[in-house]
């Protein structure tokens, strides 16, 4: 099982992640935080690195649902959406909440997971 969704799309960073933001609203996500890791790593290590944006996309009511059924799932959220370009486009990823989970044994908290990746998978879907 491979533990994220992804496709590659066309266009500038800043037009794909503002696409990408408008796919997450879309299915219900807002964004909380966005962490611009090249820039980041530039001022922190002086280091070189290509275009990498981190989306901590969150929806509301399926965050609930999973802390009501796992007071420690907290640990695992946002959902994280990445926004890279690479040397044939830029590429879209989120991550599979179904694999990353696993480790809970929690039924149903496995369910909502199961829900949450369809939801993501949409937004990743308007995208390609």
């Amino acid at each position: 099982m491979t533990y994220y969704i992804s496709t590659r799309v066309t266009g500038s960073m800043d037009d794909v992640i503002a696409r990408t933001e408008e796919a997450l609203k879309a299915e219900g996500f807002g964004v909380l935080t966005r962490i611009d890791i090249a820039d980041t790593l530039k001022k922190k290590i002086d280091a070189d690195f290509r275009p990498y944006v981190i989306l901590g996309a969150c929806n509301p009511g399926m965050a609930h649902k999973a802390l009501q059924l796992e007071g420690k799932v907290g640990l695992m959220l946002p959902c994280n959406v990445i926004v890279q370009q690479l040397e044939d486009g830029v590429e879209v990823a989120a991550i599979d909440p179904v694999a990353s989970m696993q480790a809970i044994d929690n039924p149903q908290l496995h369910q909502a997971a199961q829900e949450v990746r369809t939801m993501l998978a949409a937004a990743i879907n308007r995208l390609g």
